[in-house]
């Protein structure tokens, strides 16, 4: 008997996976389930021009932004080192404004919607409320490209605070100065005091919302603040494949486009009345080329649709 065919990829088709995955739990998130409301602000570097017109990143504004960890589960412990903690923002006015999406590791699990869709497929619990091993392995061994995000987040410490942790846009996008030069760019948001970890002995005793409870510690401190750093590209980057980082890009050169500074919890219902939407972006920064991003601009406004 013959297999049946693999379903599209369609935004929907992948929206489903993801609930799938997670068990289907009913008007959350399809990715990032849980999370918390924030607000503050952004002040644009003097260098900012040079690399955007963009008058989302060359002005001040407001910042509504949303915190969160990875994944379907609305109820997934802060303490799970397995999955991605996300920083999503919106800044500019109404007229200018940019959406970004940037998550604890500098590469995405998939690399067009094809393979995402077939990569989530492999991990839907059977019955028995657990994925097929033997698929899973099947898989990864065929797409190995898959596996380069749990390789990352698997060879680093458990993040001990959202505001401690650098997040990154895995998309090249291209972007615009005011002298029409156009070239591509990553997004690195990086905390202004550094990384913060923590041991296996010290995340054993922590809460299952500690990152949550630190993060209202840490605004009541006034130390919830990140540089929004770009990294430069170089001829040859690989900027339609989103599953591999650019060469050397650690020791890449950055430019700061200016610094958000989180100054108070907002009401969830402020960040979960809308989404995050990747495809929100002011003239002057672009919308990148990869195939992922084209499906992420579709997938969330479905995602949105469902969850009401």
């Amino acid at each position: 008997m013959s297999e049946l065919p693999a379903p599209a990829a369609t935004p929907a088709a992948i929206v489903d996976a993801l609930k799938a995955v997670a068990g289907n739990p009913p008007k959350v998130r399809a990715s990032f389930a849980k999370g918390r409301c924030v607000r503050g602000t952004y002040t644009p570097s003097e260098r900012a021009g040079e690399i955007t017109r963009s008058l989302s990143f060359t002005k001040p504004s407001r910042v509504l932004a949303r915190f969160s960890i990875g994944g379907g589960n609305p109820d997934v412990a802060d303490t799970n080192n397995l999955v991605l903690r996300g920083f999503s923002f919106k800044l500019g006015d109404a007229d200018h404004r940019s959406d970004i999406l940037a998550e604890s590791a500098p590469v995405h699990f998939a690399r067009t919607p094809d393979q995402m869709l077939a990569f989530l497929s492999a991990r839907i619990p059977g019955v028995d409320g657990t994925p097929d091993m033997e698929k899973v392995k099947a898989f990864s061994a065929a797409n190995p490209e898959t596996l380069n995000q749990a390789k990352y987040i698997a060879a680093r410490r458990l993040p001990a605070s959202f505001a401690g942790t650098t997040y990154w846009g895995v998309h090249a996008f291209p972007a615009t100065n005011a002298a029409g030069e156009t070239r591509f760019i990553k997004f690195r948001i990086a905390p202004v005091g550094g990384d913060i970890t923590l041991s296996e002995d010290e995340a054993r005793v922590k809460s299952a919302d500690f990152l949550h409870d630190d993060l209202a510690r840490q605004i009541a401190a006034g130390d919830v603040r990140f540089n929004v750093m770009v990294l430069l590209d170089r001829p040859g980057d690989p900027i339609l494949d989103v599953t591999l980082r650019w060469p050397d890009e650690d020791n890449r050169e950055e430019l700061r486009l200016g610094t958000i500074v989180i100054t108070s919890l907002e009401a969830d219902e402020a960040c979960d009345g809308t989404i995050f939407n990747p495809a929100n972006l002011a003239d002057g920064i672009g919308h990148p080329q990869d195939e992922i991003f084209a499906a992420r601009r579709a997938a969330y406004a479905t995602s949105l649709a469902k969850r009401r």
